[in-house]
């Protein structure tokens, strides 16, 4: 009867576990699909390949929220897998930009500087409150792991996107821009590269 009752309560602690995870993942799912949408339409309007760059991460990233969503609850099997295919569309992505990048090397005139600054600023408040909704869990799972990786990315990409702008803006030109994209693209790359390790870490012997 004892180790019944455990075992109820056990299931139930991960019950709750796991409707709060799934609610987290939601919230940060719909904020990055936001981001995207915004960054796209901003990226385009102003010519930054930066922001465009950044549209493409906070894309990756709601992907990856939908696959840990997929995850929660699920065998640890299915965590690798989400981790694992998280980890490939970060590096496809990132492969994406950069033809992107030699795509408007060869001609374009310079992104609107200040959009681009305000946009970053814009997207770094919102990835602050997406990474300390992450880490209230201190989950150390692979799926988990995999979205506080993709979020720590967003913000040196921020951080990178609002020197890009004012270098726009003093120089007049585009190429800041350009080597910004080139750095979003290998950030990106990177991390995916992070992910895949701790997927085949995580791997069942």
């Amino acid at each position: 009867m004892i180790d019944d009752d455990v075992a109820a309560e056990q299931e139930a602690d991960s019950d709750a576990r796991n409707a709060g995870e799934r609610r987290t993942l939601q919230k940060v799912l719909g904020i990055n699909l936001g981001q995207c949408a915004a960054g796209v339409a901003v990226g385009v309007w102003a010519m930054s390949t930066a922001l465009i760059g950044a549209a493409l991460d906070n894309l990756a990233d709601a992907a990856v929220y939908a696959m840990s969503l997929y995850a929660i609850g699920r065998p640890p099997q299915a965590k690798v897998r989400a981790a694992r295919l998280s980890g490939w569309l970060l590096i496809g992505l990132s492969m994406l930009l950069l033809l992107e990048v030699l795509r408007r090397f060869f001609g374009g005139e310079p992104p609107i500087g200040a959009a681009m600054m305000i946009m970053a600023g814009v997207n770094a408040v919102l990835n602050i409150i997406c990474l300390r909704l992450l880490r209230r869990h201190g989950t150390e799972e692979v799926h988990f792991k995999a979205s506080a990786i993709f979020t720590s990315n967003d913000s040196l990409v921020n951080l990178g996107t609002v020197l890009s702008g004012a270098l726009v803006m003093w120089l007049g030109s585009n190429m800041p821009d350009l080597v910004l994209g080139v750095v979003v693209a290998l950030i990106a790359a990177r991390g995916g590269k992070e992910i895949l390790e701790a997927a085949a870490g995580e791997e069942p012997v």
